[in-house]
């Protein structure tokens, strides 16, 4: 006898995604993978010379061919979202000035959508040997090294997100309408850790 699965049923983000938590601000992954992520800053690359613009692809080239590991870039757009920053302009206005500010603010905001933009690279680390956090944070931070090196090489600027700052940024890709209204806090990535790792 076997059983019939309802394949209308809606998955969970979490099942499609295979996220099991994060420890010492690195993803780990259902399949005990795991994942560290970084943000960086980008270059304006037009505003450049040519003879910038040549170094730049040169060292870019050269990023490439001495990464450790495969890497995942991800580009982000966003709609900025200012009515809690025109809110508390709203509140203050004691004069005309600031009345008027409000007033034109909003109305740039709703007649142009102002976006803001991120990048992010991600660096995977799997094995075949089951690896403990400990050591998985040890080699990803080996590669984490000589990503850094190679991006400032570039003049790329980049930092590692926390853990928290990692969850928040899978809960705006699969919940952007509530993560304007709730975001999460410590006490999130603490019950996340306790129910699955």
């Amino acid at each position: 006898m076997f059983t019939l699965i309802n394949p209308n049923k809606p998955k969970s983000s979490r099942d499609q995604i295979k996220l099991k938590g994060v420890r010492n601000d690195i993803l780990i992954l259902s399949d005990n993978s795991y994942r560290l992520v970084l943000q960086v800053t980008p270059i304006n690359f037009e505003l450049k010379s040519e003879a910038e613009q040549d170094a730049i692809i040169d060292n870019y080239q050269k990023f490439l061919n001495a990464l450790p590991c495969s890497i995942q870039i991800i580009f982000r757009t966003r709609a900025m979202d200012l009515d809690s920053y025109l809110n508390s302009f709203t509140n203050q206005a004691n004069n005309d000035q600031i009345k008027n500010y409000s007033y034109f603010v909003k109305q740039l905001v709703a007649d142009n959508k102002i976006l803001s933009r991120s990048f992010y690279l991600i660096i995977p680390l799997t094995s075949q040997d089951s690896l403990d956090i400990d050591n998985a944070n040890q080699q990803l931070k080996v590669f984490e090294d000589i990503v850094k090196k190679g991006l400032d090489q570039i003049g790329i600027k980049s930092r590692r997100l926390s853990g928290l700052e990692i969850l928040d940024l899978f809960y705006s890709f699969y919940s952007p309408e509530q993560a304007k209204t709730q975001s999460i806090s410590e006490q999130t990535l603490k019950l996340i850790n306790q129910a699955y790792i």
